[in-house]
């Protein structure tokens, strides 16, 4: 195929260059976001519910418009999606994303914008594209094919026909530039196959031969498909197979527990990572430079921020232009896919202003605060990278939760685990990993110190497969679908304990 990447790369320079002029003025740039989405707004019953006509400046804006969570959001939603238009954005929305419950155990649909596919999601997935271009200038990515893991349409409501809800990787494949066809795989029939169990074999015999250049999904799937191929093949690295595979565009969950798998069933050598943060919500964020632990922010595609310190949970929410280095904020977006100070549920740090980057340090409902210790999933992934480290093991999944305090027993988290390789002794590991979030948490070592108020965390392996049983039985296998990493309680671990078969563990 004629590599045609070295043609494409100004158009990614130009993209790549534009945002960053506009990030180099942080606030001139979001008032002018501001601004552009309530004047393309002021005209829903939204924008005519909060006077939009009369809001001038973001100080009128967050005056007049509060922080509105999902719960208040529905309603509307649910209206769109019976096909009233004009409701929290101009015209008829007829796709949405489905999203991880709510505290009343309901989905969400997030609504999912022409505008807001092409200024936000596709053009952030461009800026991301762009940087690696930009730092990788011989790449041959668009010489060949690249593989795109996506979800799946999975209509649960009585829709109208025009109406399509599932993941929002199922959209933003289904509406891609038809040329973009041209350098992927697999087909859209097959990318959009709900049924995983038909989707895998499938998903294995559209890529096997083909000359794959890049992959791109969340790590904990992709890493299924390739060892499905390697099995397959007889091959143990999947450069064998793809000598011209160069990078892994990953997003949705922290890949640094999956690095060491990966590194294994790759040539290190030829092979590049690069993050995004890319949501249901939006596509907020993408690495910028090769090794950066940090993304930065895309502050001109549509979507204004704000941030609420984690520390202050009551604070008064601030714009971008405020926030300090080394703080950990909730993040609140207001954008062209008709949110309005919406609160995403995600967690990030910022580790730059000037240019604003952020890391993503986990999500607000995805925590243990049980006994005060505070424990957020960075801190558990960080744990549970050097706990794997000290040991050998490798880990595919997991998800961690406490246990209360009896009668003669202390509290303590339990952490159930997936292993790709299990370590010689899952007592050993369980010590070393206390030890890890201890040295990663203080307010954790604070509640272990002494054995006083808190017991030494446990761990249970789980059987091969068991993350994978759950979602199936919950329905979200497959895609984009994610376990939970932690909960304040137990609604997860304990439907996920009663399908685990005890394995003897040293």
């Amino acid at each position: 195929m004629f590599n045609i990447t070295k043609l494409s790369l100004p158009y990614f320079r130009h993209i790549c260059r534009r945002e960053l002029r506009a990030a180099a003025e942080v606030e001139t740039t979001q008032r002018r976001v501001l601004a552009t989405l309530i004047h393309a707004a002021r005209q829903t019953l939204w924008g005519d519910q909060h006077k939009y006509t009369h809001i001038t400046s973001y100080e009128q804006y967050a005056r007049r418009v509060p922080v509105t969570p999902y719960s208040e959001l529905r309603p509307y939603v649910m209206r769109m999606i019976t096909g009233e238009p004009d409701i929290l954005w101009p015209g008829f929305t007829r796709r949405f994303a489905q999203s991880s419950g709510t505290s009343d155990g309901k989905s969400k649909y997030i609504p999912v914008t022409p505008r807001g596919l092409s200024r936000n999601h596709y053009a952030g997935a461009a800026f991301s594209l762009g940087s690696y271009l930009i730092h990788h200038p011989g790449s041959r990515l668009f010489g060949g094919k690249n593989f795109i893991l996506g979800g799946s349409y999975a209509n649960e409501l009585n829709l109208p026909p025009a109406v399509k809800v599932g993941d929002l990787s199922a959209t933003l494949i289904d509406r891609i530039n038809p040329l973009v066809n041209l350098v992927r795989v697999p087909s859209k029939e097959i990318a959009l196959m709900a049924d995983w169990q038909q989707k895998l074999p499938a998903l294995v015999n559209a890529s096997v031969n083909a000359d794959i250049r890049s992959i791109s999904g969340v790590p904990s799937w992709f890493l299924t498909v390739l060892r499905t191929i390697l099995q397959q093949q007889g091959a143990t690295s999947i450069h064998n197979i793809w000598p011209n595979l160069e990078v892994f565009f990953h997003g949705g969950i922290a890949f640094g527990p999956y690095r060491e798998q990966y590194d294994r069933i790759t040539d290190p050598g030829r092979m590049h990572y690069w993050e995004n943060y890319n949501a249901s919500e939006g596509f907020f964020a993408a690495q910028s430079s090769p090794g950066s632990d940090s993304m930065h922010l895309i502050v001109d595609a549509d979507v204004f921020y704000e941030f609420i310190p984690v520390s202050q949970p009551d604070a008064t929410p601030i714009p971008a232009w405020k926030v300090k280095a080394g703080e950990i904020y909730s993040l609140l977006i207001t954008s062209s896919n008709g949110l309005w100070r919406f609160p995403i549920g995600d967690t990030v740090t910022v580790t730059s202003v000037r240019p604003l980057e952020i890391t993503i340090a986990g999500r607000t409902a995805h925590f243990i605060n049980a006994f005060g210790e505070e424990v957020m999933v960075y801190n558990t992934d960080a744990a549970l990278a050097r706990a794997c480290a000290a040991t050998g093991a490798e880990v595919l999944n997991y998800t961690a939760a406490p246990v209360y305090a009896g009668n003669r027993t202390r509290g303590r988290h339990q952490w159930l685990v997936e292993f790709a390789t299990p370590p010689a002794s899952i007592s050993v590991f369980a010590r070393i990993l206390d030890e890890a979030l201890q040295q990663e948490n203080s307010d954790y070592q604070a509640k272990r110190s002494g054995g006083i108020f808190l017991d030494p965390l446990t761990v249970t392996r789980a059987t091969p497969g068991l993350f994978d049983r759950w979602l199936a039985s919950t329905g979200k296998l497959g895609g984009q679908r994610k376990v939970p990493r932690l909960a304040n309680d137990r609604r997860f671990i304990d439907p996920l304990l009663k399908l685990n078969t005890p394995i003897n563990e040293a």
